[in-house]
């Protein structure tokens, strides 16, 4: 199928309450703006060189979202322009964020990646992680960040049910969080969980935002650097 098909079928089967978030790694201009020629506005990358020259040449009215494993030295380069940043995991990434925000004037959203997969190679907080930055009095101070939900990566399983916890985990930690710090802030209200391979399930468990990449795009091009 299409682009555009792709699109409407994904959009077709999620609430309209859930945002689509889609994945362009990899992927070329020309493929990406099909993607924005059929009416999506709203795209991740992983990598910071790669969003940066890709934002440089699309529509400015593109909502990018940086949702790899961001470096602290390379967030000024993004901190101009980026929407979302799906995946904060240290106080030491929030206060470059911060800093890098406060030079341009804006205040960045961001997301608190939380670690909720089996496998020790993705990147996250652990539930006493999160507890030590939201109660340390430097994250208190800081002016530019705001942190309006969290991020997380179920495991690669095709146990539905595994997949299922995991999410579930993510909702409830999301909403002791959201009584205990956020409580008078409207604006922590996202939950960016769910793949292409699993936003069907993350979406029943409470998912705000899901991210799909070859869902819409078809298998990426790794041999694009």
């Amino acid at each position: 199928m299409s682009i555009q098909s792709n699109l409407q079928e994904i959009k077709s089967a999620i609430s309209p309450h859930v945002k689509l978030v889609a994945i362009s790694k990899t992927h070329p201009v020309d493929i990406i703006m099909e993607a924005y020629n059929s009416g999506q506005r709203v795209f991740g990358e992983n990598k910071v060189q790669e969003m940066v020259s890709k934002h440089e040449v699309m529509p400015k009215d593109i909502e990018w979202h940086l949702v790899g494993h961001l470096q602290s030295n390379k967030v000024k380069y993004i901190a101009p322009f980026v929407s979302l940043i799906h995946s904060v995991d240290s106080l030491k990434l929030l206060t470059v964020i911060d800093k890098e925000a406060e030079k341009v004037g804006r205040v960045i959203d961001c997301l608190l990646q939380i670690h909720i997969a089996m496998e020790e190679t993705k990147f996250g907080l652990s539930s006493e992680e999160l507890d030590e930055l939201l109660s340390n009095q430097e994250f208190k101070q800081l002016k530019n960040v705001r942190i309006v939900g969290f991020m997380g990566m179920a495991t690669f399983t095709d146990n539905v049910e595994h997949i299922r916890r995991e999410f579930k985990f993510l909702k409830d930690l999301f909403k002791n969080i959201k009584e205990r710090h956020f409580f008078r802030n409207d604006y922590f209200r996202e939950l960016s969980m769910g793949m292409s391979s699993d936003y069907t399930v993350a979406i029943e468990e409470g998912s705000t935002m899901v991210r799909a990449g070859s869902s819409i795009f078809g298998v990426r091009d790794y041999s694009l650097k």
